[in-house]
């Protein structure tokens, strides 16, 4: 069975967010192992500096990378914009090639480590808009969820 993991950056505060998340995990894990892990969350200032934003990425990308296995990809605004359709073939064409895990990374409130980045198979977009990376969290995980859908034949994804 194809395994796949979602390495965020910091812990879900807002219950409804971890509700929706803890649903579409249980929706997707009949199609696959779905793992969930978060890696600790760096203290911040309200307003960091360009220079300690780059640390904060830095440090949780360190984070980030003890985690990755698999094909990794990370969510970066200056990715490749799939639509769901195309996120379907994608998680279809890695499995008929052999792979047997998939990780997609989330970073956190200031992005993802160049580190990491170029540790990652491909960098992939939802949108070039700024989403909070908890409520990116679940938006991942139901994009998942429906590319099991759109690939199954269901009517889920209209």
């Amino acid at each position: 069975m194809l395994k796949i993991k979602i390495v965020c950056v910091g812990k879900i505060k807002e219950k409804y967010f971890s509700e929706a998340v803890n649903e579409y995990v249980k929706r997707v894990s009949r199609f696959a192992e779905i793992t969930v892990k978060e890696v600790k969350e760096e203290n911040f200032t309200s307003a960091p500096s360009c220079a300690e934003k780059e640390k904060i990425t830095a440090l949780e990308g360190e984070r980030l990378k003890n985690e990755l296995s698999g094909h990794v990809i990370c969510l970066a605004v200056e990715g490749e914009t799939l639509s769901s359709e195309k996120l379907a073939d994608k998680i279809n064409g890695l499995k008929d090639r052999g792979v047997g895990e998939i990780t997609f990374v989330i970073g956190g409130s200031y992005g993802i480590s160049p580190a990491v980045k170029r540790q990652a198979n491909e960098l992939v977009s939802f949108s070039r808009m700024t989403f909070p990376h908890t409520l990116f969290r679940v938006m991942l995980a139901e994009q998942i969820y429906r590319a099991f859908m759109i690939s199954s034949g269901s009517v889920y994804h209209k």
